[in-house]
């Protein structure tokens, strides 16, 4: 059973097998050998912070970039869509419309 849950786990995750005991245990990091560089993150100290203009700077830059990598639609397609949302807003306003209107003379016939 455990041989089939490493089994899984190996072929989900794409993981070495290497990497696993017999038990199915994975190998903690200090076990392994350090093949790469130790990677370390460089923490910003509080005497260090940036200023509130460049951080606004850097959000307006962000956004540009991811701006750009958007698909925007052309014209053809914008006309498409947007006449299809306005059929499917008068499609369901006269239905709910005449839902509305059979139930009010349901309510008087009955009354």
């Amino acid at each position: 059973m455990a041989e089939v849950r490493k089994r899984k786990e190996v072929e989900k995750y794409k993981i070495d097998e290497t990497q696993f005991h017999e038990d199915g245990k994975k190998e903690k990091k200090s076990d392994k050998k350090k093949d790469k560089k130790d990677t370390t993150v460089k923490t910003v100290k509080s005497s260090e912070k940036k200023s509130l203009w460049v951080r606004f700077r850097i959000f307006c830059h962000g956004v540009k970039s991811e701006a750009k990598k958007v698909h925007w639609p052309s014209r053809k397609d914008m006309i498409k869509y947007s006449l299809a949302t306005v059929v499917f807003i008068i499609f369901c306003s006269l239905f709910f419309y005449i839902i509305d209107v059979i139930f009010a003379l349901v309510q008087s016939i009955f009354r």
